[in-house]
């Protein structure tokens, strides 16, 4: 009778929601490590692909803050921050300061099959998988979901199946099996590959009940965990293994959790997420509608059309920056620089309109776009004009459109040129900027915000010198005191000095010049204070063939270490570094892949490695790790160097288009192994309107 009370309401829910719903009523929530999961449990559910996650919750001795990633729909990446705060930074009362200790760490989650009518769905996790191993485990855990009932069920090795239940069925393999290191502080962040599914594990498991009322649920899990082997000794008394705990949804961004864990500790927390993949970004008010489609002028010639009013037409509701105005039988080609629209097809969709507008019916037959970034010709996109007014009065659909639309790799042609736009030599501009070091002895969060004047000055327009200019505005860099140790050239580990010296600094001032080599060819030469630590003179070569998913580039770089107050002076330190760099813009999710290999700024011989992911929107989350001739000793504490960040358009906050993007960039420590040099410039950014996927991937913005 109970179980038929609780089906009538579900069945109802059930048949009166729609699919979108459904979805969004058994939607995921967070653990306390950060990670789809229940409380101190993960389960073996998936975030929605896209979905990006802050977690910050406190449960006695622990504060933990995580960042938890849904970057493909198989794979769950997270990275987090444990403050123990009943245990000091470091034994050293100079060097710890008031700080709690710190550790840091890296999660992975796989799922391994997908839940259907009968089978559950199977994944499998890897907790700080390549830190100091105070928290490691591994673990095997399956879901099953019964209307608003999601049950779990898993086994753990390590920290969550600390309790150690039965023993290893794994030892088969061999007797290592059967017992398991504890982490400690040390050099940490290398692969405990000796640990992984040894010793004893332990069951955990649970579910998580979606209440009638849709912000609401519950969870209950048993624990894997019985606190009798805490990291630093610092075990914890365990009344229960059963934890509750309740997640109220506070807003379509917004959970709050709140727990009672081994039957004498309360949790709360809270987890802020979006989705980069499916989150919309806000209108562009701001942006001038496209032209509306005005009566065609008859009788009109090449000669009669005032050829300057349409290239400011041009650059103010294209976003296209004029160079030349051509002509070549009956196609008109616009040569220039798009400057506003992340969308290649949606300014030659505008371009298009205004110069239909300009020109009348039957004048041209197509209209063509060379793209010319910084003066190096990479794109050529033709519109069949007639096709184009087909669209707009809906007798064709995109499709027909885009096969009515021609990318190509730009041409030298016989034209007749129309007119010549005037170079703006002089720009500027105001911004903010900020710095941070986190997780440091002397304070968790060290921060600083910039004003920031940023200039250029154009010679020719593949010919510009750029400036950067900062001023201090506030900032808590009075507490860094504490110099990274180093065995190496301190390209690095000396950031304290150059963040604290002085409140006015010059980012960067750098003359650059780019040429076309051949078709597919490109150059880059440069010079100047390259960035915050070093000036000096180099250069880039880059051959990306039009079209193709696939690019090779090499860069050569002298430099020299600039002085701490970062202005003009240098310091002695200087040598050569350089890498060559293989790209491959894979179909796996549209996943880039680049892999250098070369010499680092500390004189370093090694690789590293690069994995990114755009979405549709223009949003980028990628990691990278390198590996060096460095031991993991020299390198210290961290071993190798890695991170991630998330690159973000400036358009996905502000109701203005634009082609300026920011980037938040982690790395667990600031250390001088695998240093590369942070290069303003880079041709393969340079060149992205080559990829014509990109092009393909952005064509639904064609009337926007």
């Amino acid at each position: 009778m109970l179980r038929s009370v609780y089906l009538v309401p579900a069945l109802i829910a059930g048949l009166a929601l729609p699919g979108s719903a459904l979805a969004d009523r058994y939607r995921t929530t967070q653990h306390d490590f950060g990670g789809v999961g229940l409380l101190q449990t993960p389960t073996a559910r998936m975030a929605p692909e896209g979905t990006f996650s802050f977690n910050a919750n406190r449960t006695s001795p622990y504060s933990r803050y995580s960042i938890s990633m849904q970057p493909v729909p198989w794979l769950e990446g997270t990275l987090r921050y444990i403050a123990i705060s009943n245990r000091r930074y470091s034994q050293i009362d100079e060097f710890s300061g008031d700080q709690s200790l710190k550790d840091k760490a890296f999660d992975f989650k796989f799922r391994l099959m997908q839940e259907d009518y009968w089978l559950p769905e199977l994944s499998v996790g890897f907790r700080d998988l390549a830190g100091t191993g105070l928290f490691s485990s591994e673990f095997v855990v399956a879901n099953k979901r019964f209307y608003d009932l999601d049950f779990s069920l898993g086994v753990a090795w390590g920290y969550i199946g600390n309790r150690g239940d039965f023993g290893n069925p794994l030892g088969f393999l061999g007797d290592d099996y059967d017992s398991r290191d504890a982490g400690t502080v040390g050099t940490g962040g290398d692969f405990s590959l000796d640990n992984y599914f040894r010793g004893r594990p332990g069951v955990f498991g649970g579910v998580e009940y979606q209440t009638p009322w849709d912000p609401l649920r519950f969870k209950i899990e048993l624990d894997g965990n019985d606190y009798k082997s805490e990291p630093q000794q610092n075990n914890q008394d365990q009344d229960s293994p059963v934890n509750l705990g309740v997640v109220y949804r506070l807003s379509k961004g917004v959970d709050l959790s709140l727990g009672w864990e081994r039957g004498n500790t309360a949790m709360f927390g809270i987890t802020l997420h979006s989705n980069l993949k499916s989150d919309p970004f806000p209108a562009k008010l701001l942006d001038p509608p496209p032209e509306r489609r005005a009566p065609l002028p008859t009788g009109v010639s090449a000669q009669s059309v005032d050829w300057a009013n349409v290239s400011e037409r041009l650059r103010d509701n294209a976003g296209f920056e004029v160079e030349t105005i051509e002509v070549k039988d009956r196609e008109l080609i616009v040569t220039g620089e798009q400057k506003t629209f992340r969308n290649q097809a949606q300014g030659l969709g505008r371009a298009s309109r205004v110069l239909d507008n300009s020109t009348g019916e039957g004048t041209y037959d197509w209209y063509t776009l060379v793209n010319k970034p910084r003066g190096i010709a990479v794109s050529e996109a033709s519109i069949d004009a007639g096709r184009l007014r087909d669209l707009e009065q809906n007798r064709i659909d995109e499709q027909a459109m885009r096969r009515s639309t021609v990318l190509a790799t730009p041409s030298v042609l016989d034209t007749e040129l129309l007119h010549t736009a005037p170079l703006e030599k002089f720009t500027y501009g105001l911004s903010l900027g900020y710095n941070q070091n986190v997780g440091g002895p002397d304070g968790f969060i060290l921060y600083q915000l910039l004003a920031r004047v940023k200039s250029e000055y154009r010679f020719t327009r593949n010919q510009w010198l750029h400036a950067s200019l900062a001023a201090n505005l506030i900032n808590n860099f009075d507490k860094f005191r504490v110099d990274g140790p180093s065995e190496l050239p301190r390209v690095r580990t000396d950031i304290r000095k150059y963040l604290t010296s002085s409140d006015v600094i010059l980012e960067n001032f750098q003359y650059t010049h780019t040429k076309r080599l051949d078709r597919d060819l490109y150059a880059m030469g440069y010079g100047g204070m390259l960035e915050s630590m070093f000036g000096g003179v180099g250069g880039e070569v880059l051959y990306r063939p039009s079209g193709d998913n696939w690019a090779i580039g090499v860069d050569a770089n002298w430099v020299r270490q600039r002085g701490f107050r970062q202005d003009f002076s240098l310091r002695d330190y200087s040598t050569l570094t350089g890498h060559f760099t293989a790209y491959l813009q894979t179909n796996f999710y549209n996943v880039l892949a680049k892999a250098s290999a070369g010499r680092y700024l500390a004189g370093d011989i090694g690789g590293t490695l690069d994995l990114s992911r755009r979405f549709n929107n223009g949003i980028t989350v990628g990691g990278y790790a390198t590996r060096t001739d460095v031991s993991s000793e020299e390198f210290g504490e961290g071993s190798f160097d890695k991170g991630i960040y998330f690159t973000f358009p400036f358009d996905a906050f502000f109701a203005r288009s634009s082609q300026s993007q920011g980037t938040l960039g982690w790395n667990p420590l600031t250390r001088d192994g695998g240093a590369k040099l942070s290069r303003f410039y880079s041709l393969y950014d340079l060149t992205r309107d080559a990829d014509t996927d990109r092009f393909n991937d952005g064509f639904n913005a064609l009337r926007d």
